[in-house]
């Protein structure tokens, strides 16, 4: 039998590795689409703005996945805030020109998004969830918002399509953990400005289970919120690294000395200050199980499988 197929545009990145190989066991032929990619009839090169060659490997696939889009690790500077935008919006437009052109368009595409789209949420205000979540406003927000407009408006009937509302994904060999471990060995692990700030996440097992999920044991659309159940406070979050890790000493960050830090690092607070609560509300009531549902499960999971670097 033909194996069913699974196209990951921007596939080189963190997320793109680990579906990749997830789905490479479940049977899948992987094709990955990016800028910059390996020899091999399973990998095409693309601007991420025009069609070309590549837009053959959607015909017929089972799964569409789109990663694409530029860092938001910068400067919020005028010329990166149009990159970030412009990666984003151009990426999944010429996706969604090419999978309307195809005679067996993919069965289901599921589009990146961000959970950073909703509001500041602080304290004991209840989590957002997709259908009672309070969107909120600033450059972050805008990204996110545009994002899922220019998927919303994709010309595609025959094609399923969600948006992954994702929070940040917790693995050892990519996005933020590894950094995050190696200051807390340093003795940074100390809440960052308040640390009251609400941190949502998800382990990169759970990840890749979610995508599978929605794409081959779902006919749901929309946008779905990707993380755990059980956000934690940045002051907890990083209780957790000091438990596990034992740095010598533990440093202050106050939110001043976070400012310098992000300007030498050329990246934003933002990052680290905005207070993200979400809850996988549509998820769960499909019945999704979690294998890391816990932050304290996920930390030790992952310190325990492989040093993060």
């Amino acid at each position: 039998m033909k194996a069913p197929k699974l196209v990951i545009a921007g596939g080189n990145g963190f997320l793109g590795r680990h579906l990749r190989r997830h789905f490479l066991q479940l049977g899948y032929r992987v094709v990955v689409i990016a800028r910059s990619v390996a020899p091999g009839p399973d990998f095409c090169r693309w601007d991420a703005q025009k069609p070309g060659p590549w837009a053959a490997e959607l015909e017929g696939a089972d799964i569409l996945v789109n990663l694409a889009g530029r860092t938001v690790d910068c400067r919020y500077n005028e010329a990166n805030k149009r990159d970030i935008i412009a990666s984003r919006v151009d990426s999944t437009r010429v996706l969604g020109q090419a999978v309307a052109s195809c005679a067996v368009p993919p069965k289901v595409w599921l589009n990146s998004s961000t959970a950073t789209i909703y509001a500041d949420t602080q304290g004991a205000q209840p989590a957002n969830t997709e259908a009672a979540g309070t969107i909120g406003s600033g450059f972050s927000v805008e990204v996110a918002t545009a994002w899922e407009q220019a998927f919303g408006e994709s010309n595609t009937p025959s094609t399923r399509r969600l948006a992954l509302r994702t929070s940040i994904v917790l693995g050892t060999d990519g996005g933020a953990f590894p950094v995050m471990a190696r200051l807390a060995r340093l003795g940074l692990c100390t809440p960052q400005g308040t640390g009251r700030q609400w941190v949502s996440w998800l382990h990169i097992q759970d990840f890749c289970r979610a995508v599978e999920f929605l794409a081959t044991k779902t006919e749901e659309a929309g946008p779905f919120n990707l993380c755990a159940p059980n956000p934690l406070t940045n002051q907890d979050f990083n209780s957790l690294l000091c438990q596990k890790l034992r740095p010598l000493l533990r440093l202050p960050q106050p939110k001043w000395l976070l400012e310098i830090g992000a300007f030498v690092l050329r990246t934003e607070t933002e990052l680290i200050l905005k207070s993200r609560k979400v809850y996988p509300e549509r998820l769960l009531n499909l019945g999704f199980k979690f294998e890391h549902p816990t932050c304290a499960t996920a930390v030790a999971d992952l310190l325990s499988t492989k040093q993060a670097k």
